[in-house]
């Protein structure tokens, strides 16, 4: 088991070694549950200097949907900002990127690791019109036993995954990662997500 202090220091592990697998979905998902959330948590280190250099990207807004009305017009919409994405920013670590351990930021220069690459699915969605306050940075360990960072859409039809590892969108049970902590949906704050299991493995989705 890995820590949630041993994920400060650099979250993707080879999450961005090879390309994301195939198999987008096209059609509007069935109903998935709510991850259930298990009080205060503190976020990464690297989180906090970013949110120190881009104080909008981490303000919170209670006047924003929690949760995002989700259709067949915004699924396909989230589906194709995580794929674009993918396709568009090369996987490579903050240690060669940066020359740090872990640093979170854009990948504007088309280079980025797990972090990086939510972030700017996130931005892309938020500009879309979607509610920032229902896109959740999400810290994982997943299948190798690496901390991973994910997007986290919560939606009234259940919370789904938007990842750098997978072409697919899909309800976190079906990720097969562990869930450690996200950013919080009412307040600032993280939030521990009890190192949740997700049941079904389907990495080749």
């Amino acid at each position: 088991m890995v820590s949630a202090i041993a994920l400060v220091a650099g979250l993707c592990g080879s999450a961005g070694a090879g390309p994301a697998t195939a198999g987008a979905p096209s059609l509007l998902p069935a109903r998935a549950d709510a991850i259930d959330t298990a009080g205060q948590a503190g976020p990464t280190p690297a989180w906090i200097q970013f949110c120190q250099q881009m104080p909008a990207e981490c303000a919170h807004n209670p006047s924003e949907r929690a949760v995002i009305a989700l259709n067949q017009e915004i699924w396909s919409l989230i589906v194709e900002v995580n794929e674009r994405v993918n396709k568009a920013i090369l996987p490579v670590t903050d240690q060669d990127h940066w020359g740090v351990a872990d640093r979170w930021d854009y990948p504007d220069d088309g280079l980025g690791d797990c972090e990086d690459i939510q972030l700017l699915k996130r931005r892309m969605l938020t500009d879309a019109g979607l509610p920032h306050r229902a896109l959740r940075m999400t810290v994982v360990i997943d299948e190798l036993g690496a901390g991973h960072a994910v997007l986290m859409a919560r939606t009234d039809r259940g919370d789904f995954i938007l990842d750098n590892k997978r072409k697919a969108v899909l309800p976190w049970q079906e990720t097969g990662y562990r869930y450690v902590k996200r950013e919080g949906s009412d307040s600032a704050a993280w939030v521990w997500l009890g190192n949740q299991a997700a049941p079904i493995v389907t990495a080749t989705r």
